[in-house]
């Protein structure tokens, strides 16, 4: 919306152009975002030193086989033996890593109760594997 003052004699009066003003006080205001120092936040930790590391977890292979059947290790294990097996790896400290390789014929129930039955037991280190990692 503009406005055109006129003089008294009826000359058009000039307008202010605000467009640099404004480009130049944009600039301003990113060199002194740029030139403020960035404020860091510290957290003091105290760390160990010369600690000895983690005995490494170990590590189980869980085969679920095109049929539904559940290798432990190579081994075909029936469901109260793999219950047993999962209690037992929840109670250990550092808990098993359980690689779950599905054979890709295998239906996803069957590979989706495994899972929660790992789950139910408290096993909390259990991630998915191919067919490949197997072999």
């Amino acid at each position: 919306m503009a406005m055109n003052l006129k003089t008294l004699n009826g000359d058009v009066a000039p307008d202010m152009n605000t467009t640099p003003l404004i480009d130049v006080m944009l600039v301003l205001l990113v060199m002194l975002i740029v030139t403020l120092p960035i404020q860091t936040h510290a957290v003091k930790i105290d760390l160990p030193i010369n600690a000895p590391p983690a005995p490494p977890a170990p590590i189980v292979t869980l085969e679920v086989d095109f049929d539904g059947t559940t290798l432990w290790d190579g081994r075909i294990v029936d469901p109260k033996t793999l219950d047993a097996y999962f209690a037992d790896a929840a109670r250990q400290n550092p808990q098993p890593e359980i690689h779950v390789v599905a054979n890709r014929l295998v239906k996803y129930d069957a590979v989706a109760k495994l899972l929660a039955n790992a789950q139910r037991h408290g096993v909390s280190r259990i991630g998915l594997g191919t067919e490949e990692y197997a072999q």
